[in-house]
């Protein structure tokens, strides 16, 4: 006998409210796409030389750059709208916006081929804490609530059809089958 599973791909962008923002994540992140941001960003963070684990005594400007590098990653999970407003630098000549990017590098780059250009964060300003939240939620969406360490499909494990009960006998005597049913 034949047998049929049937799968849904999430189609709504999953939705992180900050104050009065809405910041729109992807519905679904194939598993390479995950493993590479995450990837890239531990990269970022073993080039600072900075254990995250471990902050006390970190010179401010790793810090700065682990943050940056925290920003870029969640930013490549985003909806265009959104990481245009969440990662944002922008090149300024003479006190006015000439041009924005995407990445510190972009925005640096083409500030050095300007005359008397500085290049400004303009992404959204959030506490480190809420960052970490952010964080914690992106690898439970895509990474099927662990940090990756290895080669992984990246996806969370499916959910049990609706309606499905477990297997494994209960322990409370509240949910025990009554004699006669």
């Amino acid at each position: 006998m034949s047998q049929r599973r049937q799968f849904t791909l999430n189609a709504e962008p999953h939705v992180a409210e900050i104050g009065d923002t809405e910041l729109l994540f992807q519905p679904e992140v194939m598993g390479d796409e995950f493993l590479d941001a995450y990837e890239d960003l531990q990269e970022a963070q073993k080039r600072v030389g900075i254990d995250v684990n471990n902050l006390a005594g970190a010179d401010p400007d790793k810090l700065r750059s682990v943050v940056r590098s925290l920003r870029l990653f969640l930013a490549r999970l985003m909806l265009p709208e959104s990481a245009t407003v969440f990662v944002r630098w922008e090149v300024v000549v003479d006190g006015k916006v000439v041009d924005s990017f995407g990445t510190p590098e972009e925005a640096d780059e083409h500030a050095a081929e300007l005359k008397d250009a500085t290049v400004r964060d303009a992404g959204m300003r959030l506490p480190d804490r809420v960052l970490v939240e952010l964080l914690e939620w992106a690898v439970e969406l895509y990474g099927g609530g662990q940090r990756p360490t290895g080669s992984s499909t990246g996806s969370a494990p499916a959910s049990p059809p609706p309606g499905t009960r477990g297997r494994a006998a209960s322990r409370s005597k509240g949910s025990t089958r009554a004699a006669g049913r």
